[in-house]
């Protein structure tokens, strides 16, 4: 779960941005003093992420509006599903609800993609793993989410991990010094604590990267039997990393070839927004129908068409 400060920072961020002087719509057409009861409703099935961000972002407008969940994250749900009922203030119902829901949708997209990627790869010992290609801003947020759909976090920031890719390697051997041995030197500087990473591009590599002490291989772009062939030579003396030409029809044949670990970028930078509704429930008259003429079951406004 994230914390809940880096949950209402980011938040407030986007209140800010979306509502900068206040709802003018919202205050001019809605009296002060109304209420009204909302309902999160499903229009696809999915993965549940982020019923706490969307939350926030009704608490951080009005702190007297009640969000009830009623699904909980990492949890599927079907089409047609009320995951939260939402009640309080009008005006501050009206105010949060696109940044709730932009929120929320961008999460649930990613667990529910994410959750795909993991089944393609049950039954082998391959992790689905996220990437630094997040949204500026939102990493804390997407992370998470990733987790909900039941995969891992790869490491968060430049500053967690020594990663040596092919730009790195590139200048590290540039004055002729061999691979393994500015692998060594490199090792020499680093904080005990630190793990070293080395990205290769081909099965040649291998060996110079194991004698320079990497922790995890990196195989980038590598064809299946290629893969193969690097987890065999590796054999067990560093964690094998696959990267590159994932996608949701190769995925379950790489995972097949023993490697350890599989990077997704795909779960963060093209990620479709799941449709989330919110829907205004409309308490109608003694004797009249339950709910306005034309509405969903429950719901007389839909939050997810309007800009």
């Amino acid at each position: 779960m994230t914390e809940a400060r880096e949950i209402d920072r980011i938040v407030t961020m986007a209140l800010d941005e979306d509502a900068p002087w206040g709802d003018l719509t919202s205050e001019t057409l809605i009296p002060k003093h109304a209420t009204a009861t909302a309902e999160l409703v499903a229009r696809e099935p999915g993965v549940l992420s982020g019923i706490e961000v969307f939350a926030a972002a009704f608490r951080l407008v009005d702190p007297a509006i009640v969000v009830e969940p009623l699904a909980a994250d990492g949890e599927p749900f079907a089409a047609g599903q009320t995951l939260a009922r939402v009640s309080g203030s009008a005006r501050g119902i009206l105010r949060a609800e696109r940044v709730g829901l932009n929120l929320l949708q961008r999460m649930s997209g990613i667990a529910t993609l994410t959750a795909r990627y993991v089944a393609e790869a049950s039954g082998t010992r391959a992790r689905i793993v996220d990437t630094r290609k997040t949204t500026p801003g939102l990493r804390s947020l997407e992370r998470q989410a990733v987790r909900d759909g039941g995969g891992r976090n790869h490491r968060r920031s430049l500053s967690d991990a020594i990663m040596a890719k092919d730009n790195h390697l590139a200048v590290l051997t540039a004055g002729g010094a061999d691979l393994a041995s500015a692998l060594r030197e490199a090792r020499e500087r680093m904080p005990h604590t630190a793990h070293l990473e080395v990205e290769v591009d081909r099965v040649e590599q291998i060996d110079a990267v194991l004698a320079g002490g990497a922790d995890t291989i990196m195989l980038d772009n590598f064809t299946t039997d290629e893969l193969r062939e690097g987890v065999a030579r590796i054999a067990g003396r560093a964690v094998v990393e696959a990267s590159g030409g994932v996608n949701l029809d190769t995925v379950a044949a790489i995972a097949a070839t023993g490697v350890d670990v599989i990077s997704v970028g795909a779960l963060t930078h093209s990620v479709r927004s799941l449709d989330l509704g919110l829907d205004v429930v409309v308490e109608a008259p003694a004797g009249a129908a339950a709910h306005a003429p034309g509405a969903s079951a429950g719901a007389a406004a839909s939050a997810t068409g309007h800009p």
